[in-house]
Parts: structure tokens; sequence; C-alpha cells
């Protein structure tokens, strides 16, 4: 099962630190629920690299690790090879809940990765899990994107797995423990979401980077048609009480050279301009209290910084409440992924 989110290309620091921004709301409190830390060629983002983004002066209390196949073990049997994962981010929360770092705790909570086509043996694998996370391990991510068109990539190895039985025996181990689904699909499968939702209705269910809506590749000159499309499956699934979505990983098309033509990274209008309609879509749909923003690091890193990456999810929010905003930056997060209190 290919697990992770697609990542080409390199990472910039001295490109990013070329362009800054002043922070927004800087006491605003945020729980960053979805980023990863890994090594890859092009790309090391490690606790330090985590570290030196969180001082970028946005208030971050928390992050939420999300798996990406990273410190798996070498050998073993392959069903336990992911807990290594799940050993090397308890490592992590426990430097930073020491204090000695900071005052974000970062992997304050974990989505891990089971192969969740092991049916029930899934059950003995969660108690793995949850005993070696010290109770950080509070959700599932198992990838099932998939696409025909060989343009987009396909993290999944075929499509409609949300529907297989061995997939549907292991979410049945979940939903009993009280754990979260997160969901990674592209915007034409958020249907299957829909129906997994249908089937589980007390199991949270988070949709990842809005769905996925494909935007290049096969839908280059097709972009409104998606949109709609996008839409409408979202207002459907909207009904199912149990999904929430994060809101983040969209690409952002603008007018202007990009990095290899020599221009700046992404400010945060840039952002904010690009990603308003599906924010507003999601708003109205499923309101401030079943979404959340997400940074999506170190992945979205190859575009802009930590910094104008916040700023720009605050300025999508900068119409909302107190107590909606309190919700798009940390209480949906905190309550989806059971994060301890006093982090909001």
């Amino acid at each position: 099962m290919a697990d992770r989110d697609h990542f080409s290309g390199t990472v910039d620091e001295a490109w990013l630190a070329g362009y800054t921004e002043e922070i927004l709301e800087p006491a605003l409190p945020i729980i960053d629920p979805h980023h990863h830390l890994w090594r890859r060629p092009g790309s090391n983002y490690m606790f330090p690299e985590l570290l030196a983004d969180l001082a970028s002066g946005h208030n971050v209390r928390a992050t939420v690790y999300e798996e990406c196949g990273s410190m798996y073990r070498a050998d073993g049997p392959s069903e336990l090879r992911s807990l290594g994962e799940t050993e090397f981010v308890t490592g992590v929360a426990a430097m930073s809940a020491s204090g000695e770092f900071g005052a974000a705790r970062t992997c304050a909570a974990m989505v891990g990765n089971i192969d969740l086509q092991l049916g029930e043996a899934v059950d003995g694998l969660l108690d793995l899990h949850l005993a070696a996370s010290g109770g950080r391990f509070s959700a599932v991510r198992y990838s099932t994107a998939w696409h025909p068109s060989d343009l987009v990539p396909k993290p999944a190895p075929g499509p409609h797995l949300l529907a297989d039985t061995r997939v549907r025996a292991g979410m049945a181990c979940l939903a009993r423990r009280g754990l979260t689904f997160d969901a990674w699909v592209y915007h034409h499968q958020i249907g299957e979401v829909g129906a997994l939702a249908a089937a589980f209705p007390s199991m949270p269910i988070v949709l990842c980077h809005f769905g996925s809506p494909i935007l290049g590749g096969p839908n280059a000159q097709r972009q409104p048609e998606v949109f709609e499309e996008w839409r409408e499956a979202m207002v459907a699934l909207a009904r199912h009480d149990n999904v929430n979505v994060k809101l983040g990983a969209l690409p952002v098309r603008r007018k202007g050279p990009g990095r290899e033509a020599g221009g700046p990274p992404l400010s945060s209008t840039d952002i904010a301009v690009a990603w308003r309609p599906f924010v507003d879509v999601c708003l109205e749909w499923f309101g401030p209290g079943r979404c959340m923003f997400e940074s999506n690091f170190p992945v979205q890193k190859r575009w802009c910084s930590y910094a104008a990456l916040w700023n720009a999810c605050k300025r999508l929010a900068a119409g909302a409440s107190v107590d909606e905003k309190a919700a798009l930056f940390t209480g949906t997060a905190a309550r989806v992924y059971r994060l301890p209190g006093g982090l909001t």
C-alpha cells in the first residue's frame, strides 16, 4: 500500500527566507493537525526543522503527526513494520513534552498507519500501536487516493478500497475503540467516504486536503467543472455528521514566475485568494465545528513558509467569530484527535 503524501522536488530554505510577512493575530492559539517528519531526497524535515517553523511567530500550542512511512522497522513481519513510525513519533513527542524545546507540544497526538486489509487482525495491531505511543495514537490513515490517469499519482494500488470487505472489517476495529479514520481520496472518490461514514456513523472521519480536487493533469483545462463536481460531492458528504474536513494542501496557480524563474514564494494573500472558494463551501456545509486548518508541512513548504501558510488561514477566517476561529484553529482538531486538555 502506497501511503504517502505525494512529494517530489526540494525545499529551498534560502528562497523561503528571502520573503517575510508580519504575523497576523499572533496570540491566536493554533493546533497544527497535519504535518510529517521524514528524511527523503531533497527534504530533511525532522524535529529541529519542525521546531524552526514553530518559532515563526504563530502561537502553535500543539501538533498532530500524520503518517508518512517514516522510520518503519527494517525487518520483521511486514504488518509490524509501521510500529517503527509510532515508536519514532513517540520519542519526538516525549522530547517535546519535557518542555525543554519550547511551549508547543509537538506530536501530542498521532495518525498512524496499519494495513486495514488485514481485517480483524487489525485489532491486535491496534493494541501494539496504542501501547507503543503512550496513548498518543488516536487515528489511522489508510490512503486510498486513486485515479485512472497516468498523470495523477496513485497512493493506492487500486480503486474502491474503502468498500473492500477486509478493509471494512479493519474499520470496525477502529470504530469499536472510538478511534478516528483519516481519509485521503481524490475528489471523484468523495462519495466513497460518504458510504463509509454511513456504514460507521459513530466513527469520526477526517477528510484530508479538502478531498484533494484534481485541478491539474487530466483536468488542467476543466477547472470550473472540477470545482462544481467537488462542490456537489462535498454537499452530499456534509450530511454525515461524523465527517470532518482538513482545510489545506490545495495547489495555487498564480500569475507571474515561480521559483524556477526567479519568482518569490507564495504570499499569504496568494494562498487565501486561491483557496477562498473551497473554504467557503466547506464552512457553509460543514460549519467551523467540523473544519480545521492544516499545514501539511513539509509538503507545502515547497511553495511557502510556515509563517505565510498560517497567515493565509487567518486571512481566510477573518470574518469568523471568536468561537468559530477557536473551532477552526484548535477545537475541531482537539476533539477528533482526542488531545489532552490545556492545549487550546
